[in-house]
């Protein structure tokens, strides 16, 4: 039995799309659900949930309609984007009166309440009320109100947000345990390495669209030939611009000499990146660092958009700036 099926599923709020005729099976497992905000992520969200009926299609969760029956809801937890705790309630408060409302008696929703705070390490502040908490405090109230229950199907919206390192480096661990066990896990981000650090399977949404889907190295694989930018720090950044100008590979090139680095526009950055070390080698050049810009994962959307609507090309056109001062004059303008 699959534990989430949409079949040609559109959700509309009047004439505003938000999502788009989407069809999927997933199974028992760990899904990574992706994509800039914005996208539908949380639409999908509440559309497996029965929070939302779609316009169209059918959605089933663990072969229920989500929407007219709540028999599968014991069955999953939830821990929302959005806050949603009483602030004058202590934590333990709060969760315990969450898996009461699963069926379970008070005694033992406290006692479910307490191992699952301990769990996410806050039995120290369970007895204080939340309005005292940091919000990665309340990140982890919210986690724990959703597994306290023993769900078989988890489902986070954004947990990372507001967690410091070591708290995120916690949750990291969390739910690489919690799909060691065997139960599933949605685990909706818009950024990339905080997903892939998960191990999931990925869904690719953007503009309510299921785009794509596969594993890290297969998004990794698309994103390397799909158009992005690349940053690359180097002791003699002119030299390295006029090797790198000709390579078919590349659009644009802007030089920045004060921080001695130069941003690349690239159709196929795994084709320039196969060539970069012999292209900095004839430049003199010594590459120090190299990384994606932060805008790569929008470049892959949009560029996954244009093949869904049968773009398949684009006109290109090389040039190549500089940010660098100019150079002393010996008149005034």
């Amino acid at each position: 039995m699959a534990v989430i099926e949409f079949e040609n599923v559109t959700k509309l709020y009047r004439t505003v799309i938000g999502v788009n005729d989407v069809s999927m099976c997933l199974n028992g497992g760990v899904y990574g659900l992706l994509g800039p905000n914005g996208a539908g992520k949380t639409t999908l969200i509440n559309l497996m949930l029965g929070q939302l009926r779609p316009t169209i299609g059918r959605v089933r969760l663990f072969d229920e309609e989500p929407w007219r029956s709540d028999r599968p809801f014991r069955q999953v937890g939830l821990c929302p984007a959005v806050e949603v705790q009483l602030p004058r309630t202590t934590a333990l408060e709060w969760v315990s009166y969450l898996v009461q409302m699963h069926g379970f008696g008070r005694a033992r929703a406290v006692s479910l309440a307490k191992s699952a705070l301990e769990l996410v390490k806050l039995d120290h502040a369970m007895n204080r009320p939340i309005r005292d908490y940091s919000l990665g405090m309340r990140q982890r109230t919210k986690l724990a109100q959703a597994i306290a229950h023993s769900p078989e199907l988890l489902i986070l919206d954004e947990p990372f947000n507001g967690l410091d390192p070591i708290a995120r480096f916690e949750m990291t661990q969390f739910l690489l345990d919690w799909g060691a066990k065997g139960k599933s896990l949605i685990l909706s981000s818009h950024i990339l390495h905080e997903v892939e650090a998960v191990r999931p399977a990925f869904l690719l949404i953007s503009g309510g669209r299921l785009l794509a889907s596969g594993s890290p190295q297969e998004v990794r694989e698309i994103i390397s030939e799909s158009p992005n930018r690349l940053t690359i720090k180097s002791s003699n950044v002119r030299q390295l611009a006029s090797a790198l100008a000709n390579h078919p590979a590349v659009d644009a090139i802007q030089i920045d000499e004060s921080a001695n680095q130069l941003e690349i526009s690239c159709g196929s950055p795994r084709a320039l990146l196969k060539d970069l070390p012999q292209l900095a080698k004839t430049a003199a050049a010594t590459v120090s660092e190299l990384y994606s810009s932060d805008e790569s994962l929008k470049e892959l959307f949009a560029t996954l958009l244009k093949y869904h609507r049968g773009e398949t090309g684009m006109s290109k056109s090389k040039s190549v700036a500089t940010t660098s001062p100019p150079e002393p004059q010996s008149s005034k303008h």
